[in-house]
């Protein structure tokens, strides 16, 4: 995966804008956008586009399984698949647990797991604990929990003879992902940690300072804009400063 492609692309759910571009509009358009963007932030790499379609939505309410969490359609998740097969294009399904085990949500989505071009993109921050509600507060996961997802990543790349598939996890603040050091690279996993938070350029750049020091062994970098909420008292950062971090981004999302 790494260093021969640069990955950047929209995340979203169909019917919801709030939740990400790639859920607005008609979905080719949105490829053909994604498609572009890419090529801007490929340098000297080739340029990989990626549909990160929230696969698991964390909710306010319980749901009747107590989970706070609802499963995206199957009929969906192939619409979007066909989409980035189309266009040469990488699926990551986005994982927003609720109360439901992360790891319990990555396996159920094995049958699309198992094609080359999907991977797979967790939320920790919506990963609630017993008692808590998604939205009151932030979620967490921890590096023991990251290697057991990228051991069962691992696992179906062994055995389905696929490429390298991609790992990426969300982190908005350092609480998000507790005792990283303990996470433990797998082979065929490549594990990206995707710095989030809204904000101007320069609230994001101490973000991103504060998230990539003192990184765990074998972890790629990402980094999320927001096309609505950067801008708000502030501007969006440029293709060209997000370029300029160090180290530089390797996935590029856009909400």
């Amino acid at each position: 995966m790494f260093p021969r492609y640069q990955l950047a692309g929209f995340c979203g759910l169909p019917g919801f804008a709030a939740l990400g571009r790639l859920g607005t509009g008609d979905l080719d358009e949105r490829a053909r956008e994604i498609e572009k963007l890419a090529h801007t932030y490929a340098g000297d790499r080739e340029p990989l586009p990626v549909l990160e379609l929230l696969a698991t939505v964390a909710n306010a309410e319980a749901g009747s399984d107590g989970t706070y969490r609802s499963r995206t359609d199957a009929d969906t998740v192939r619409r979007f698949h066909m989409a980035a097969r189309k266009h040469r294009a990488l699926l990551l399904l986005n994982i927003q647990p609720g109360r439901a085990s992360a790891l319990g949500e990555v396996k159920a989505l094995r049958e699309w797991l198992v094609h080359p071009d999907v991977g797979i993109a967790l939320d920790p921050e919506w990963e609630m604990g017993p008692g808590e509600k998604p939205g009151d507060t932030y979620g967490s996961t921890d590096g023991r929990e990251l290697t057991e997802i990228a051991r069962y990543l691992s696992g179906l790349v062994r055995e389905h003879d696929l490429p390298e598939k991609p790992f990426i996890f969300h982190q908005v603040a350092s609480s998000v992902v507790r005792d990283q050091h303990a996470f433990r690279p797998q082979p065929g996993v490549a594990a990206v940690k995707c710095a989030d938070g809204i904000g101007s350029p320069g609230l994001k750049r101490e973000t991103w300072n504060h998230l990539v020091t003192n990184m765990p062994r074998g972890m790629h970098t990402g980094f999320k804009l927001f096309y609505e909420e950067d801008p708000k008292g502030s501007r969006l950062m440029t293709h060209q400063e997000v370029l300029a971090l160090r180290p530089q981004p390797e996935y590029v999302m856009y909400e």
